[in-house]
C-alpha cells in the first residue's frame, strides 16, 4: 500500500501516544495532535447492543474526541450504511451484515498494522475456530467475512490478510430467553418454543436474517426441516420452515415480533411472553429489576454471532487518526469489561480481564459461582453471591456454536417470505 510521507509521520506520531492508550491519559500526543483532537467528532450509527452513552462518555474522557452515537435496528444500520455512507463515520455493524454493505465500497479496510493488539484477538476472528478442534458453525462467521486482500478489493479473502473488514469487538452465543416462574415446565430444546402449552406467549424477533436462523433450530429441533446447512438455505427450505412458521402464527402461538432490545424486554418483564428469542443483555435487564428470566442452555447448541467497528471509505486524516485511536480504545480493557458484564464477551480477553474483579471474571468467563454480588453495568444488583451464569463457562458456550447469523445466497427470496410470515 503506498503511503505518503505525511501518513507515516502521522503513523509515528500514533506510535508515541499508544502509551497512552488504556491509561485514562492522553499525554504523550504530539502537541499539534493533543490541541486538535477534541475538535474531532466521529459520528457512529449502530444498534442498541453497544451503542451505549458510558462508552461514548469513556471515550470523551480517554482520548478527548466526541463519539456521536445514532442507534437504530440491524437491518437499518446495514441499510444505512449501504445507502448513506458519508452521513456517519464509522458503523457498528455485524459480521453477517457486513456481506451485504462491504461490496458496496462504503466502508475502507482496516490496516491491521496500527492495531496494536491484532495478535491478541479471540481466534475465531483470526482462524474462524475457537480452538483448533472447535467446529466453524453454518453460516456468515465472522471469519468468513473478516478479511480482504486489498484497500480497493469488493470480496472477502477467506483467510487472515493484514487488512480487515472490521475491527471485531464483541460477540456471543445466542439461545432462548424464558421466565422459569411462568414456563411451568424444564426448557432443553428449540423445539419447545413451539409447544402449545406456550399459545398466545412466544415470540421470535423479526429481523429476518436473525429470525430466519432462531426459525431454523426451531424447525430442525422438532423435525420438520432437515437442512443442507442452515445458513445457506435452499428455496425448498425456506418455504417449508415459513410454513411452519405461518403454522405456528396461524394456531396463535405467538404473542408478538420484535425488533429492538427494549420490546424484547418488555414483553419478558411484563409477563405477556414467557419464552422468546432474546439477547444476553436484555435477559440481564430483566433479572435487574428482580424478575426471574434465564438465558437458557439447549441441548441443540447456540445461533451466534459477531459485531464490529467498519470505518466508512471517507474518513480520513486527523480525523482517520482518531478512529485508530478509538479501534485501539475499544480493544484495551474498558469496554471489553463493560460489555462483558453485560453477557456479551469482548474480543481481546486478557485486557477486559485486568479490568474485572476476580469475582466478575469467575462468573461471567469461567462458570464460578459468584463470590459475592453480581453488579450490572449501571451498578445494580443483578445475581446474588452464589449464583452461576446460565450456560457456564465462555469455553462452554462459545464452544457449542451450530450456527452464526447468515446472509444466504437465496436473502431476497428469505426475507420476501419471511414479510410473508410477518403478514400472515
Amino acid at each position: 500500500m503506498h503511503e505518503t510521507k505525511t501518513a507515516l509521520t502521522r503513523r509515528g506520531a500514533l506510535a508515541l501516544a499508544g502509551a497512552a492508550l488504556g491509561s485514562g491519559a492522553i499525554t504523550g500526543f504530539p502537541t499539534i495532535w493533543a490541541q486538535n483532537i477534541k475538535d474531532v467528532t466521529l459520528r457512529q450509527i449502530g444498534t442498541g447492543v453497544s451503542g451505549l452513552n458510558p462508552i461514548a462518555e469513556q471515550v470523551k474522557k480517554d482520548l478527548g474526541f466526541t463519539l456521536q452515537l445514532t442507534v437504530t435496528d440491524t437491518d437499518a444500520v446495514a441499510q444505512r450504511a449501504a445507502t448513506q455512507a458519508r452521513s456517519f463515520d464509522i458503523a457498528d455493524i455485524e459480521y453477517f451484515s457486513i456481506k451485504k454493505v462491504y461490496p458496496t465500497g462504503a466502508v475502507q479496510p482496516i490496516d491491521t498494522t496500527r492495531i496494536k493488539l491484532i495478535d491478541k484477538l479471540v481466534p475465531i476472528f483470526t482462524t474462524g475456530k475457537l480452538t483448533p478442534d472447535s467446529q466453524m458453525g453454518q453460516g456468515t462467521s465472522p471469519f468468513s467475512v473478516g478479511f480482504v486482500d486489498s484497500r480497493d478489493a469488493k470480496s472477502f479473502a477467506g483467510k487472515r490478510t493484514e487488512l480487515m473488514t472490521l475491527l471485531p469487538t464483541i460477540y456471543n452465543a445466542d439461545t432462548l430467553g424464558i421466565r422459569p416462574d411462568l414456563v411451568g415446565r424444564p426448557i432443553s430444546h428449540w423445539k419447545d418454543l413451539m409447544d402449545p402449552a406456550f399459545k398466545g406467549r412466544a415470540s421470535i424477533l423479526n429481523i429476518p436474517g436473525i429470525g430466519i436462523m432462531d426459525a431454523a433450530m426451531v424447525a430442525e429441533s422438532a423435525g420438520v426441516v432437515k437442512y443442507g446447512d442452515k445458513g445457506n438455505m435452499t428455496r425448498e427450505e425456506i418455504d417449508k420452515t415459513i410454513a411452519f412458521l405461518i403454522e405456528a402464527k396461524r394456531a396463535g402461538q405467538f404473542r408478538a415480533f420484535w425488533k429492538t432490545f427494549d420490546e424484547s424486554v418488555n414483553l419478558m418483564a411484563s409477563g405477556e411472553v414467557v419464552i422468546q428469542s432474546m439477547w444476553s443483555p436484555a435477559v440481564a435487564a430483566v433479572r435487574s429489576r428482580g424478575i426471574p428470566c434465564t438465558y437458557q442452555p439447549l441441548a441443540e447448541g447456540y445461533r451466534a454471532w459477531g459485531s464490529g467497528l467498519g470505518v466508512m471509505r471517507h474518513v480520513s486524516g486527523l480525523q482517520l487518526d482518531a478512529a485508530y485511536e478509538y479501534l485501539n480504545w475499544y480493544l484495551s480493557g474498558w469496554a471489553g469489561a463493560f460489555l462483558n458484564r453485560q453477557g456479551y464477551y469482548s474480543a481481546v480477553l486478557e485486557t477486559a480481564k485486568q479490568n474485572m474483579s476476580e469475582n466478575e471474571w469467575g462468573y461471567w468467563m469461567e462458570g464460578k459461582p459468584a463470590t459475592a454480588p453480581i453488579l450490572s453495568p449501571d451498578g445494580r444488583e443483578m445475581e446474588k453471591a452464589g449464583a452461576v451464569r446460565d450456560g457456564g463457562a465462555f469455553a462452554e458456550r462459545m464452544g457449542r456454536v451450530v450456527c452464526w447469523n447468515s446472509v444466504m445466497d437465496q436473502d431476497r427470496y428469505m426475507v420476501q417470505k419471511w414479510n410473508e410470515f410477518i403478514a400472515a
